[in-house]
């Protein structure tokens, strides 16, 4: 979270902005569809939400908490690695020109680069075109929905149920449908849209491995942790069976001895060695 936060504060990269560029970077600048303040809504708060009803049904605590742990993990580590490469690339959006030029009038210096005078963090945030910061969060939290889904309903039981890819398709269909908002709002390029969406998505495939089995696996319903908990409860249980029927029977074989030797049986013994004030004991005496 501090990295997150360190990198929206540097400045990125302003690579060379051409006059013959500006062809591509003329779209008017317009509001966002998808306001930023709504992503961790859908893409963080929803799945939580989702994963809490698995959790009131279930009373799963390793699911609930690993869930939510991959999840953030997810949408963390595909806002770092976006932002990062936004600030290294540097690549101007395609309303660039009147973020630039707000009046309308372009300045270039003698080398046909841009001279922006529009306000700095326009200008600043023009340069983070490359890639979709809204579409790589929407893939990594609806994604990893997806998945997490995906595994709970069994889509892959081998049954056919077609209602099952619906639901898991659904959250994916979201994640398109907010990418496909930024290139009609002219904030971004289709490569910038697709390259975000690809890394979101396989952040969230690579943070979903890490605390739950593939979702085709017989265990996909379960977290590892859970299963792990499971098999220490077992191997807990049939030692303490195993030594109680073991203490139990060797309970029964002393005493047995014992009585055989208070009916003059001397051939067995509870003990390794005979001693007077044990057998003394043994038989009663004082």
């Amino acid at each position: 979270m501090v990295i997150e936060v360190v990198l929206n504060i540097i400045h990125p990269f302003h690579r060379f902005v051409g006059r013959d560029m500006m062809e591509d970077l003329k779209y008017p600048m317009k509001g966002n569809t998808v306001p930023a303040w709504s992503v961790p809504l859908y893409a963080v708060l929803l799945p939580i939400t989702v994963f809490i009803c698995f959790y009131l049904r279930r009373r799963d605590v390793y699911d609930l908490h690993h869930s939510v742990l991959g999840l953030l993990f997810a949408v963390l580590i595909t806002g770092v690695l976006t932002d990062s490469i936004k600030d290294a690339v540097g690549r101007p959006r395609p309303d660039f020109f009147w973020r630039c030029f707000p009046d309308g009038v372009a300045v270039y210096d003698k080398l046909g680069g841009v001279v922006c005078h529009g306000e700095a963090s326009d200008i600043k945030e023009g340069h983070k075109s490359f890639p979709s910061g809204h579409t790589s969060w929407s893939f990594a939290g609806l994604g990893f929905l997806s998945l997490y889904l995906c595994g709970k309903i069994k889509v892959f039981d081998r049954k056919g149920h077609i209602a099952k890819l619906c639901i898991v398709f659904f959250p994916l269909l979201l994640a398109c449908l907010v990418g496909i908002s930024r290139v009609d709002d002219y904030w971004h390029h289709w490569q910038d849209v697709f390259a975000g969406g690809l890394l979101g998505l396989v952040v969230a495939t690579f943070c979903y491995s890490q605390f739950f089995p593939p979702p085709y696996n017989d265990d996909g319903w379960g977290p590892y942790a859970y299963f792990v908990a499971m098999e220490e409860s077992r191997v807990i249980a049939n030692v303490n069976r195993d030594s109680a029927a073991v203490q139990d029977t060797e309970d029964r074989r002393v005493t047995n001895q014992v009585a055989n030797r208070r009916n003059g049986d001397h051939l067995f013994t509870p003990f390794t060695y005979l001693s007077p004030t044990l057998e003394a004991m043994e038989m009663g005496q004082k």
